[in-house]
Order: structure tokens, then sequence, then C-alpha cells
């Protein structure tokens, strides 16, 4: 039964106790620290409106906030990670040759890399030329006359916890940069031999709180507030005080920024924060914990009984500080079984039904632990797991009706579902080739997708299509996409391309995309290769990586479906923020329709670091191609190179060892300094298999080639003209028509 009473008990004083507590707290505010000799500039950042940033230094130097930033008062400006930022007035270091920067920043916990806090200096094109700039990841900042590559960089070496409010403040002075979090000295480096003032000679017109010098970077999503520039390297002590809060100020900015979101239908646990952004206490209490605990464990009342209202109180404390918020809480009533194995059955779907080409997802188990079964019309077409035979070419397309039945105990609900299977296509030689590529991370879109198509049928010599422009460029994600492969349906008429989520142009920061990256692969797919499906963004690899890289696939027959198969570093569970020590593994996991995957599994892990795995099948061996990521050595001569391997079955996890330095050359054979993204097929015309390895920081792709793969001998092809700046991904064999489609777009 509802329980009203509980909505309203006490509401008036309640609010009035509130009322007073943080009345009388807020009059009790310090002033902020009263550090203003050699302020160039001061923002507090607490506007209710405008676009004029106001500067409190007295210097009149106004700066503006662009495209909607929002503004919380006490709670600083919010950016979006889109576009928002503040546009700083130009040439604030013109004759330093010390600073201090500071400023208070809440990082979202979304925020995407490679990103600035701040940054201050010039911009040549896409790139950074000549700056100052603090980032959260590695937690940094670097002064530069040029671009990256003269950077001088003090760092902590680990990212910024999340979603907290963080002081961060840099200071330089006769050399020695001073990098604080909170106040607290966290790194320093000497002989810094730049100045601010050495930046443009004085002249900066690229000052940003919230985006970076490099147009390829993510804008910062965050709140900010108190930023502050001085023409001096403030001292320990005075930089303490930037960041001193007192605990009232503590738990009156954080009962503020407490929320729990839309509480009015509550069918989940809720996450109720124990800490505030500022770092004071939560403890909750509940005015029914058998609705809803004080951890936030949501128990909904028995079918039937209607909803339950529950008041949560936050008492937030620090120090001697106290103050309370409420929040009304309503729990639907459980659902009847009837109505779960409804919503199970509504949520189910086939995809691609009135153009089926392959086999299909058919779950076993829906939403509320739901049981469920098909039938169909026709199981020598579509039989009841998901597989499909298809007409032969030429022949009509066959209707197939599935039924599924979702049942929960004695309760079940049908749901049907038509579907059309096309005829199977002419079988046509191939006689071409298709490469899919990226070109690196040197210019703002060198990460995404370039194609270009062979000469005839050699797969040594190559046009670059669209222009040498990109095909497809992500959308979502980093934004950026690398190491694309492109694989063919068993049937042959369906085409998927996946690629790694991940942006380094501008950044560098390899250490940073390998703990905090993305975990989600990209993916389009076609039936002609030149009309692609809107992009999907697909997560793929569990809580514990800190990367996905260079996703590949291939069909396993046993299995009836694709093996999707990456690189990740793992991370031990306890080890959220993924601050620790570890190495890449190949990892996979299964799929039908690159919609739905199951879940990851490790592939190879010899104990160290190997990504980069490709596979080819001759006869019933597979061989796979692997990079070796350990670090060049006396005793390791073949790491960074790429290792070859055989076994029988797919996913044996014991391969036999075939070769290694794939591609190192000797005397007598030419070769590449390193490889990696090594991509592998077969000649159209003969018994010879090519492979292509990717020279990083070198030439990029270099093609070898063999007449026979168990030998593990590769010999670089002597006559060849690839593509400009091609870098990891795939050649695939197509028709003359495939071909010739292409090239007509």
């Amino acid at each position: 039964m509802p329980h009203p009473s509980r909505a309203t008990r006490g509401p008036l004083l309640v609010a009035a106790l509130l009322t007073c507590l943080l009345a009388g707290m807020l009059a009790a505010l310090p002033a902020r620290a009263s550090t203003t000799d050699g302020l160039v500039v001061h923002y507090p950042l607490e506007q209710t409106g405008g676009t004029v940033v106001t500067d409190a230094s007295g210097h009149g130097r106004d700066a503006t906030a662009t495209n909607g930033a929002t503004w919380l008062g006490t709670e600083g400006l919010r950016l979006d990670g889109t576009d928002d930022y503040v546009d700083l007035p130009d040439n604030l270091m013109r004759g330093l040759t010390s600073i201090t920067v500071s400023v208070q920043v809440r990082l979202a916990a979304d925020q995407a890399s490679p990103y600035f806090v701040w940054g201050l200096g010039n911009s040549a094109g896409a790139h950074g030329n000549g700056y100052l700039f603090t980032t959260a990841n590695a937690y940094r900042t670097s002064i530069a006359t040029g671009n990256w590559s003269t950077e001088q960089t003090v760092s902590a070496g680990r990212d910024l916890v999340r979603d907290k409010w963080k002081t961060l403040t840099y200071t330089l002075g006769d050399g020695t940069a001073v990098l604080y979090e909170d106040g607290v000295e966290v790194a320093r480096r000497t002989g810094v031999t730049i100045t601010p003032a050495q930046i443009g000679d004085g002249t900066t017109t690229a000052n940003y709180l919230g985006r970076s010098l490099y147009s390829g970077d993510r804008h910062l999503k965050a709140q900010v507030r108190d930023f502050r520039l001085y023409d001096r390297a403030l001292d320990a002590a005075e930089v303490s005080g930037l960041a001193g809060v007192s605990d009232a100020d503590r738990v009156a900015r954080d009962v503020a920024a407490l929320g729990l979101g839309d509480t009015s239908k509550v069918t989940q646990d809720l996450r109720l924060p124990s800490t505030g952004p500022n770092g004071s206490t939560v403890i909750w209490s509940s005015s029914d914990e058998n609705v809803v605990s004080p951890s936030g464990t949501v128990t909904r009342p028995a079918p039937g009984t209607g909803p339950a209202t529950v008041v949560l109180t936050a008492t937030v404390t620090s120090g001697e500080a106290r103050a309370q918020k409420q929040f009304t809480v309503v729990v639907p009533a459980e659902l009847t079984a009837r109505e779960k194995v409804t919503e199970a059955a509504d949520a189910l779907r086939v995809r691609d039904a009135d153009d089926i080409r392959g086999n299909i997802t058919l779950p076993t188990g829906g939403a509320h632990g739901t049981r469920i079964s098909w039938k169909s019309t026709d199981k020598k077409v579509v039989t009841e797991t998901g597989d499909v035979s298809r007409p032969a070419h030429g022949d009509d397309p066959v209707a197939v009706r599935l039924t599924a039945t979702v049942r929960l105990g004695d309760t079940q609900a049908k749901r049907r579902f038509d579907l059309t299977v096309r005829p199977l296509p002419k079988p046509a030689p191939y006689e071409g080739y298709l490469f899919g590529y990226f070109t690196g991370e040197g210019t703002a879109d060198g990460e995404q997708i370039y194609f270009a198509a062979s000469k005839g049928n050699d797969p040594l010599h190559w046009d670059e299509l669209n222009g040498g422009r990109p095909v497809l460029i992500s959308t979502q994600g980093d934004k950026g996409v690398r190491d694309p492969f492109v694989i063919r349906s068993p049937e042959g008429d369906r085409f998927y391309l996946i690629a790694t989520d991940l942006r380094m142009h501008g950044s560098g920061d390899w250490d940073a995309a390998q703990r905090t990256g993305s975990k989600y692969i990209e993916v389009w797919e076609s039936t002609d290769l030149v009309h692609w499906s809107d992009q999907r963004h697909v997560r793929v690899a569990p809580d514990t990586a800190g990367n996905t890289w260079a996703p590949e696939a291939y069909y396993d027959e046993s299995l009836g479906a694709y093996v999707v198969f990456w690189a990740s570093k793992l991370y031990d569970e306890a080890d959220t923020g993924h601050s620790g020590s570890t190495y890449n593994r190949m990892m996979y996991a299964t799929t039908r329709d690159f919609h739905t995957f199951t879940q990851p599994r490790v592939w190879k892990d010899p104990g160290y670091s190997v990504i980069d795995s490709t596979v080819i099948k001759e006869g019933n061996t597979y061989y796979r191609f692997t990079k070796d990521e350990r670090n060049n050595t006396s005793t390791t001569p073949c790491s960074k190179f790429v290792i070859e391997e055989k076994a029988t079955r797919l996913l044996d996890p014991d391969w036999d060892f075939v070769a290694e330095c794939i591609g190192k050359g000797d005397a007598t054979s030419p070769g590449i300094a390193r490889g990696e993204g090594p991509t592998v097929f077969k000649s159209n015309t003969e018994d010879r298999w090519y492979l292509f390895i990717d020279e990083f920081g070198g030439r990029g792709y270099v093609p070898f080639e063999t007449t026979d793969l168990e030998s593990g001998r590769w010999t670089m092809s002597k006559d060849y003209a690839l593509p400009q700046s091609p870098r990891h991904g795939t050649v695939l064999p197509i028709t003359r028509s495939e071909l010739d489609r292409l090239r007509g777009r």
C-alpha cells in the first residue's frame, strides 16, 4: 500500500531547519584567499549569467564565455565537453619570466582524451605552436616554444580523480616548475629553460580555459571556478592558501551539489554518494528501510499493492559543520508475472528481418529472468537456434515466421517475427583488392577510414579512392578511428568494418590511452562496400580493460559466428583507477550480427604485452600473426616485431610456434626497423600469401610475401606502390563488379 504520510512527515520543519543551517553557514564563509600581489587576471567564475566573465583582479581584463556555457553560481561554470570554453584575453604572458596559474576544476567522469584544462599560447593550423597548458590525465603541465615535441613537462604521473573538486596550481620561477594538487606539491622539475615571455615573444592569441590549442583534441567537460594567473611564482604557503576551503564552505557547496536525479519512479538500486565533490562526508537515512535502505538498495512493494513513498535524508558533515538535505523517492510496486513477460517480449527484436543474409541472434533469456524459446515455420531455412540456410542463387526469397515464447513460471507471452531470407549471391571470382587503412595521428583527419583499390588483380599497386580523403569519419566515442578491419560474410554479400575507438592527434599520451581508453569498438556494415550503415559504438571490453585496440574478426564455421579479437590491458578489479602496472593481452568475444557480443575472454596471454593479432586459414590450419610488444633488449631481440603461430582450432588456447622476427631482415635480405599491425591475405591468382607489416615511425606499411605459410619465411616484395602513408588496416580480395563499383564512386 502507498504511504503518503512518509512523504509529508515534517517537511516544513525540515525545510526551515535546512534553510537556517545553510544561511548561517554561508554567512560564516571566509573570504577568498587574500593573495592578490602580482595578479594578472582573476576570474571567480561564480556568476549567475551572461557571456562576459568578470575579471576580479582590478585590471579590467574580462573574458568571454562561449557557446552557451552554463553558470551555476558558487558551483562555477559548467562546460559541456562539446564546444563550450572561456576565451581569455590575448597576450596574458607578455613580459613574464615567472608565472603561477591556478584553477579549481571538477572533471566529468566521462571526459574524453586528449584535452586541456587550460591552455595559453598560439596555434598554427591544427597544432599548438608555443604554449603553456595543464591536463588532468597523467596530471601534468607543459611549456613549449613550438609543438608537442618542444614541451618541457612537470608531471605527477597519474590521472586526477574525477567528479571531485580539485585545485590545480602550477608555478614556474628561476627555471623550476612545481605542480600542486589541492595546495600540496605533487611534482617538481628543475632546469626548465623556457619562460612564459618567450612564447610568441609575448604575443599569444589562443588563450583558453576549457579548450586545447590542438584543434583535434576534446573540449573540457567539467565545472571550473577561481581561475588565477600571477606574474610571479607563489610560494608553497601561498599556494596552500589558494586551495583552503573552510568546513562550512565545503558542506554548503556539497549540499548544493547533492542530487539523485529523477526519483519519481525508482525501480533500480540508487547510488547514494558517501562523499561530496568538495570532500565532505555524506551519511544517509531512510524513512522506510524495507523499501529503500540507507545504502540505496531498492525493494519494490509486492505486485498489486501500489507505489511506496520514501524520504531519504542526507546528513553532510565536515569537521564541526553539518547540514541535511532530503529527497522524496517513489518506488512503484513490483510488476506482475504477466507484466514481466509482456515487457520482455516487447523488448525482443530480430535485426534486418526483411533482409536476412546470414545466421541471426535468437536469445534464450530475457528481461526479468524470463526464458525464451523459438519456433520456426521452416526449419530448413531458419532453425530455432538462428542458423540460416539461404535459397540458391536465382531462387525466390523465402518467407519464414519465427514465434518467440517468453515464459516466467507458468505465465507466458508470444511474439511473432516475419522474416525474408534472401537467395545467395551469384558466385564470382576475385579479381581485385580493397585496402582499408588510416594514415596516422600526424594530421587532424589521419585517424579516419581511407580506402584504396588495387590496379586490377595486382596486390602491390594501388589507387587511392575518394581523392585521398577519408571515406568514413567517426562521430562517436573518441571521434577518431584507427586499425580498420573489413570482413566479408561467409555467404559473400555482407561486409562489416570494425575499428579502434582512439584519437591520438595532438596528444602523444600513449600511457593514458591504455589506462583510461575506450572499451568500445566502432562498427559499420554494408552490402556493396560503397553504401555504409550508420556508425555503431559497441562495447566489448570488460570494466578492467584500459583500452580496446585493433579489433579484427574471423568467421568460425564450427560456432556459426564471428570471433572478434582485440588487445586490452587488464587491471586488477580493485584498481578501479587503473593506476597499476599491467600489460596487453589478446581478448575475444563472439557475435553473429556485430550488435550483440558474448562476454569477453582472454585468447592469448604469454605473460607479456602482445597486440595486433590477425588470422588466415589454409586447409585445416589457422595461422596467427601477432606483434610482440616488449621493449627491445639483448634478451628479447624479436620484440617490436611480428610472431607467427598455428593451430587447428581458432579458439585453441595453445598455438604452436612457427616463426618470429618476421620482417626484420638480415645482411642478405632487406627488412624493416620494427613492425606492427600485420594484415595477411592470399593472392587471387596463385598460391602466394602477402603480409603487410606497418613499420611504425618509419615507412608505414611494407609488403612481404611467401609461397609457404608453414615455413614462416617471408621476403620483402621488390616492386610495390602502396597508397600514401598507409597505416594499420586490411586488404580484402574482391570481385570485378565490387572493384568497378568502388572505382566508380
